[in-house]
């Protein structure tokens, strides 16, 4: 296995205040949503894609931890959910470095409430990436091409930028340097954060 093919981390540690709590645990299709992200990165482990990698989920989620570690990833636990999205970031980032000095070449960075993630995406980053991709590629799907799309992947020359960014702002801070090469690949169907009840039964209604 190549040393350069990314690793993933997956940001699992939201408190899902919009949702009402215990967001990533709630089932879509009989299973939980952490389960359906983990499912597609476990496959994507098998299949050669990516050498494995992290989930970071928040104090005390015990379920979250099991299900990690059932796909085959370790964990790290942010002390400090509330601080958003960007401190996941940089925890996880940090620990692929400190394990793997000058191993990984990139990370491929899912969010655990998109449970519509898929294989053939994943693929089509990291084939991107393989033949010279950008520093930054990301999936533009067709039913929402005006939305950033996720997963995506972050070559290691990006990482240290992650400490511009605050709260839940993800990569747009990232996305709006023009000094940076971001390439996005157009992918079909769509991959929809699940922030509310409403959404999740939006996902259910249209999956029957």
């Amino acid at each position: 296995m190549s040393a350069g093919q990314p690793r993933a981390l997956v940001l699992a540690a939201g408190q899902g205040r919009r949702f009402g709590g215990a967001k990533l645990h709630a089932l879509y299709r009989g299973r939980p949503l952490l389960q359906h992200v983990l499912d597609v990165v476990a496959l994507a482990r098998t299949g050669g894609l990516i050498q494995g990698g992290y989930v970071v989920v928040g104090p005390g989620d015990d379920r979250a931890r099991t299900l990690s570690h059932g796909a085959g990833l370790d964990t790290i636990i942010n002390e400090a959910p509330e601080h958003g999205l960007s401190h996941s970031l940089r925890l996880g980032l940090a620990a692929i470095e400190g394990s793997n000095p000058g191993d990984s070449a990139a990370a491929l960075v899912f969010l655990g409430d998109q449970p519509l993630v898929r294989l053939d995406v994943i693929e089509a980053l990291v084939a991107r990436w393989t033949q010279g991709g950008g520093k930054i590629i990301r999936p533009r799907y067709q039913e929402s091409p005006e939305v950033p799309g996720h997963p995506a992947l972050l070559a290691r020359t990006v990482w240290h930028m992650v400490d511009r960014l605050q709260g839940d702002s993800g990569f747009a801070l990232l996305l709006d340097s023009s000094s940076l090469d971001t390439l996005t690949v157009n992918v079909p169907g769509d991959n929809p954060d699940i922030d509310t009840r409403a959404d999740l039964l939006g996902l259910e209604e249209a999956s029957r």
